[in-house]
């Protein structure tokens, strides 16, 4: 059987699709990871089994999910995809006498697995008796291959390259000028010291001038001496040059991650997004420091490999032959280090998410009496790092020993040629030590050569990866976006809008949804917990865009406007809101100019936050947040609301926004919102329904539909849906 394609995963999210890449290239074809993302839609849990499925439709295989037993296992068409560990997928490309299963992995490479280890990872389920595990079996269809020059297309579309990176560097190509300047420099003075060597031996000793030797010695003091300066000018030059790429690098990337749509960060873990954040740092070193290591390492291979050819031309073809031999040994390695990179990558990022959860939950797991199974989990993490690390070192050491070895038997073989030549009347005594000299020299620059390739290999790892997030569509992407509304007086206009997080799921979160929200008016949206409520806040507010329907906001269709303008309108609340670790004036006037005091006042006033504000010491300027002042639930939203109130929008979204507020506050902040509404458009989602029973209009969700719209006395007569989720707050009676 010929080798499997492996195709490695770029984050956690994406073993799904990498499995359909694997598969496709398998029977010929190779879909592109971009079209494959965008038709597998990843949620926070990853893809799922009906996503992969339908994916695999789409471009053609045939597929069918079952779940089935071992010997139904062994007698299936493979390659096949098996649903791994129950959070995973992984291809089953081979199986061998039914003892052997050869796995591909996109977060771990190709693996041999015997039969009781490999049943542990797949069976999920008994059944009749039996042991079974989830598996899909394809084929491709006539239409798989239809799709070749599409998929070619898209895998051509790769806007980043190194070319692009080694932009970050040209804006220093003064400094770097200098730097190869001193390179040359250095090198030219790196040649004289064997001669001054040779010199010493056959001139110095051999007629016994000590004067002569003080001499030679004195100039190789001065030659230390100046490549010495020259390399602290350059390696400061570097460090100067390594900051500000690295600062760009980074920026560049936030700027990024910053017009990318909302639903994207749905499906990004914190981990491997700070992964990629590591993943600069390795190509800020590679292209400030390795680059120009390497160039002068060839510089000073280039000037001894001369002198050594000159000296003794056989010495110089075994430490060619030798190198050569080091080089085939580095190269065994270099497939095993990038499914270590990726498998490490992905155990990191969940290292890094354990971490942080860890740390932050302290006090609930202390509350909660939890503390030792927190902690064994946080230590099964670290025993899988640590054991990904190992592999990665074993690997590394087993690498090294051979290097040593090939180097250590190159320079014995040509200590005794060097030697023999002596002894023959070849060469010198002191033309001898100057080839040892010459040999330690070269040594350097090869295995410089050999850390640049597998630093070339990291760097286009971590280029995919940092790749990956920079082809995401901007959420702005698009030109000719609208930036100002038809009809100011038209309200927001929802249109039998379809919406589920999940494309593939069959469940609809929303479904044939419409509403007029008229302007100027305050529209309350209530229902039980999971009706849909707050994602439809979402989809006014352009989370994401909507599967079925439209969204017409005064006139204009939500896709057709600029997001960014779009929100700058609207003052929002969400349950979720987040407080900044900043001063409180800082928190309520979050836009980015500067703090009209005015208004600042205004606002807290009006969110009921004001008196407790300045009975602080340090009254506005007081730090919130994790890093400072901690503050309750209750004034968490009163912030959240005055902050709102701060940006005194037209259009008004508040989800929960008084549900950790007692009755009195509630009261008091309700009745001062009530005339700060007056003349804008206003959307209130909310459980306690004493805060929206005076909106002028009132729609009931159950179960992702619209049931009744009216008001609270309307809707409370007709005794429906509104009437059975108020009539205990509110003891309505029967």
């Amino acid at each position: 059987m010929r080798s499997f394609p492996l195709f490695l995963q770029k984050d956690s999210m994406q073993c799904g699709v990498a499995c359909l890449q694997m598969v496709g290239k398998f029977y010929g074809q190779e879909p592109s990871l971009d079209v494959l993302s965008k038709e597998c839609f990843a949620t926070k849990e990853g893809v799922s089994l009906l996503g992969i499925n339908e994916t695999a439709n789409k471009i053609g295989l045939h597929t069918i999910c079952a779940k089935v037993d071992e010997d139904a296992l062994l007698k299936a068409p493979l390659p096949c995809i098996l649903h791994w560990n129950q959070n995973h997928f992984v291809v089953l490309y081979k199986v061998k006498k039914g003892k052997k299963f050869y796995i591909a992995d996109p977060g771990k490479g190709l693996i041999k697995y015997g039969l009781d280890e490999f049943k542990s990872h797949w069976i999920s389920t008994r059944s009749h008796g039996e042991d079974k595990g989830i598996a899909m079996f394809l084929e491709p269809t006539p239409a798989f291959y239809s799709h070749k020059e599409e998929g070619e297309d898209e895998r051509q579309d790769n806007p980043r390259s190194f070319r692009f990176l080694f932009g970050y560097v040209r804006k220093y190509k003064r400094y770097f000028g200098q730097i190869v300047l001193g390179m040359v420099v250095g090198s030219l003075l790196q040649l004289v010291l064997p001669f001054l060597t040779q010199s010493i031996v056959d001139v110095g000793i051999k007629n016994q001038d000590i004067g002569f030797i003080w001499l030679i010695l004195l100039g190789q003091l001065m030659l230390t001496f100046s490549r010495t300066a020259i390399d602290f000018i350059r390696r400061w030059l570097l460090l100067h040059i390594s900051i500000r790429v690295n600062i760009s690098l980074v920026s560049d990337f936030f700027i990024k991650l910053l017009k990318l749509p909302m639903s994207f960060f749905d499906t990004k873990l914190m981990g491997d997004l700070m992964q990629r954040m590591n993943d600069h740092s390795r190509v800020n070193n590679f292209l400030t420091n390795q680059s120009l290591s390497i160039t002068f390492a060839m510089l000073t291979f280039l000037v001894f490999s001369v002198v050594l050819f000159f000296y003794n031309k056989l010495v110089f073809a075994i430490f060619l032959f030798g190198s050569f031999l080091y080089g085939a040994w580095i190269s065994l390695f270099l497939r095993r280090r990038k499914v270590l990179d990726y498998e490490l990558f992905e155990q990191q990022a969940i290292n890094n998410n354990k971490t942080y959860e860890f740390i932050t939950s302290m006090q609930e797991i202390k509350l909660q009496d939890c503390e030792q199974r927190r902690r064994w989990e946080w230590e099964d993490t670290q025993a899988d790092l640590f054991g990904v690390q190992m592999k990665s070192l074993k690997l590394q050491q087993t690498q090294e020993a051979g290097s040593i070895l090939i180097n250590e038997v190159k320079n014995i073989v040509i200590t005794v040629v060097s030697a023999a030549a002596v002894i023959h009347g070849e060469m010198t005594l002191g033309m001898m030590l100057a080839v040892q000299y010459i040999i330690g020299q070269l040594n350097s620059p090869v295995e410089q050569l050999m850390n640049f390739f597998y630093s070339l290999q990291d760097v286009k790892i971590s280029l995919e990866r940092i790749n990956e997030i920079h082809r995401v569509d901007d959420e702005n992407g698009k030109e000719g976006l609208k930036a100002s509304l038809a009809d100011k007086d038209q309200g927001i206009d929802i249109e039998r809008i379809m919406f589920k997080y999940d494309p593939h799921a069959l469940n609809k979160t929303l479904d044939d949804v419409t509403i007029h929200i008229p302007k100027g008016k305050v529209t309350a949206i209530v229902g039980a917990s999971g009706s849909g409520k707050t994602t439809l806040v979402k989809l006014m507010l352009g989370y994401y865009p909507v599967l079925e329907g439209t969204i017409n906001i005064g006139g204009i269709d939500i896709n057709t406007l600029n997001k960014k303008w779009w929100r700058r309108q609207c003052g929002v609340v969400m349950q979720d809101g987040v407080i900044f670790s900043e001063s409180i004036a800082r928190n309520i006037a979050v836009d980015d100019g500067d703090i009209d005091k005015e208004r600042l006042l205004r606002a807290s006033e009006i969110a009921c936050i004001k008196d407790y504000i300045l009975s602080l010491p340090l009254k506005y300027n007081t730090k919130i947040g994790r890093d400072g002042v901690g503050l309750s639930q209750g004034q968490k939203q009163r912030i959240l609301i005055a902050r709102a109130v701060y940006k005194n929008p037209d259009y008004i979204f508040l989800d929960e926004a008084t549900n950790s507020l007692d009755a009195n506050n509630e009261r008091a902040i309700v009745e001062d919102l009530d005339r700060f509404y007056k003349g804008k458009t206003v959307v209130i989602v909310a459980h306690r329904l004493s805060t929206v029973r005076n909106a002028d209009q009132i729609v009931v969700i159950d179960h992702g539909k619209v049931v009744e719209t009216g008001n609270h006395e309307t809707l409370t007569a007709k005794r429906g849906a509104y009437y059975n989720l108020v009539k205990n707050q509110l003891e309505l009676g029967n």
